[in-house]
């Protein structure tokens, strides 16, 4: 009885299989070349919040907590610059990373943005200064550049 049952369920599934037609099936989604790329950034992204919170939290020692972060920037700065790569390599526009800044209405400049300008490597959320443009903050993992909306 057993084998009889399972050679029906055997013929049933071939059955299926061979009646579903390829144009009934859904188109698959499109895989993003820098998916990867981006899931690798905010792995590294967030293993840097991590180490940072061990640090304040006294679990590292200021040796540690140096080589391991130069090691994760190290990672990022690597995928950030293979990201450019492909986007290169595909014709996609790579944003610049500097802008300028539009003057107020009046011509002059605002204080704040007096500010930002005369310190473009300041992160604007925990003040943390780089000796070069970064996209996010090495620090707090924030992004440098407020989003305008």
């Amino acid at each position: 009885m057993a084998i009889f049952l399972a050679s029906v369920l055997t013929v049933a599934v071939i059955v299926y299989i061979l009646s579903v037609r390829a144009k009934d099936l859904p188109e698959p989604e499109a895989v993003s070349p820098f998916q990867h790329l981006d899931e690798r950034k905010a792995s590294v992204y967030e293993n840097l919040r991590d180490l940072q919170f061990e640090y304040r939290l006294g679990k590292l020692s200021d040796e540690d907590y140096q080589t391991t972060k130069q090691d994760l920037q190290r990672e990022l700065a690597a995928v950030l610059a293979e990201i450019d790569r492909v986007k290169a390599e595909l014709g996609v526009a790579v944003q610049s990373r500097a802008r300028t800044a539009a003057p107020s209405s009046n011509g002059a400049k605002a204080p704040a943005q007096t500010a930002r300008e005369e310190a473009p490597n300041r992160c604007p959320h925990c003040g943390a200064a780089f000796s070069q443009a970064l996209k996010f903050c090495g620090e707090c993992g924030k992004p440098m550049k407020k989003v305008e909306v």
